[in-house]
């Protein structure tokens, strides 16, 4: 029975019984026929002379060292589309969790850059289908996040510095349908990679699910190329070896050649379903460091596990004589995938010093 999730272009004019709300500092509850009705706010000067109805309360101010709740719905439904944008400087230091049906522990807690692909805290654009980011850091996230009782959003400064915060959270209020799975997101960060070890994209999952994308953010240490590495999917029990291992960096993120085109210059790209969208270069001052944005969505290729997953990719470079090596490079990852609940709790997110882009 059609319930008013997700609706293709082939079912735009199919009729739903679903209702359509929207949160953001105009309408902090979602409630229908309050939107705008704000007689104070961040836009309290601006609209002084026109008074309410003007734009009252565009934005919230979330002050250092706290933490605010931009969503707390109480009623079945799914999340469709958040938009929001802040100044760059918070990129990683603003944390956005989200928690649903009243859990204890967050499905997803990631710093608000890498959540939207711009981990390194400079404005790129992302031309994808569940996340789009458009001039001038305006980050769109098209994810369906499904609940049954409840879904609460929060946004956590870790900073000493207050940041004004503009959103919009549009979602539906329907019937969820038994099989419909959890949006989860995880951040890690290797900063550097051990000599001869892995990254780990994500560890610990368990119960049943699906992968659903990757983003890394991806600084390198050395010269020459940089993406020899393999991914590799450990599901299900795999123990030593992996049921899918990837081929090298480039290949998974569906480049190839060491995305060179023309040759000797990096190309970047930004597509419905993957890309490297970011390429940061040294300025010859004090960026030393080449770095690297990359995404990859598995939508039409969802990754399926029964029981649990685990992610790892290699830091593999060249040698002399033509022998690989291991690479000690700085790599922080977001995975995103949907499962039943409960899920296992997350390692402790690290403080703003091991957050920081340096």
């Amino acid at each position: 029975m059609f319930n008013g999730l997700g609706m293709g272009l082939g079912q735009l004019s199919r009729l739903s019984n679903a209702k359509t709300r929207s949160i953001s500092p105009e309408n902090f509850r979602g409630e229908k026929g309050k939107g705008g009705i704000a007689i104070e706010g961040t836009g309290s000067g601006p609209s002084r002379e026109l008074g309410q109805g003007w734009k009252v309360s565009p934005s919230v101010l979330v002050k250092q060292q706290s933490t605010f709740t931009i969503a707390d719905i109480e009623e079945a439904g799914a999340i469709q589309h958040i938009w929001l944008t802040c100044h760059p400087d918070a990129w990683r230091r603003l944390i956005i969790r989200m928690y649903w049906d009243g859990e204890e522990h967050p499905s997803v807690e990631v710093p608000l850059g890498d959540f939207f692909c711009n981990g390194w805290c400079e404005r790129v654009n992302v031309n994808s289908i569940p996340i789009a980011v458009n001039p001038a850091g305006g980050f769109n996230s098209y994810w369906e996040m499904p609940y049954r009782q409840k879904a609460k959003i929060t946004i956590e400064n870790i900073s000493n510095d207050d940041y004004y915060l503009y959103y919009q959270i549009d979602y539906t209020v329907t019937d969820i349908p038994s099989d419909a799975a959890f949006f989860h997101a995880q951040w890690n960060r290797s900063n550097p990679v051990k000599y001869k070890d892995v990254h780990i994209i994500i560890d610990g999952i368990k119960g049943k699910g699906h992968y659903v994308g990757t983003y890394l953010a991806w600084q390198v240490n050395s010269c020459d190329w940089w993406g020899e590495g393999e991914i590799k999917f450990y599901m299900d029990g795999d123990q030593e070896f992996p049921t899918i291992c990837g081929t090298g960096t480039e290949d998974y993120f569906g480049g190839a050649w060491n995305w060179e085109q023309p040759k000797g210059q990096y190309c970047t790209y930004s597509t419905p379903y993957l890309g490297m969208h970011q390429v940061i270069k040294p300025d010859g001052l004090y960026r030393s460091q080449q770095r690297f944005g990359m995404y990859r969505w598995h939508v039409m290729d969802p990754i399926r596990f029964e029981e649990d997953l685990k992610v790892t990719i290699q830091a593999l470079g060249w040698r002399s004589e033509g022998r690989y090596l291991p690479l000690q490079d700085d790599i922080a990852s977001v995975a995103f995938w949907y499962q039943t609940e409960p899920h296992h709790p997350f390692p402790v997110i690290p403080g703003k010093d091991e957050l920081e882009v340096i």
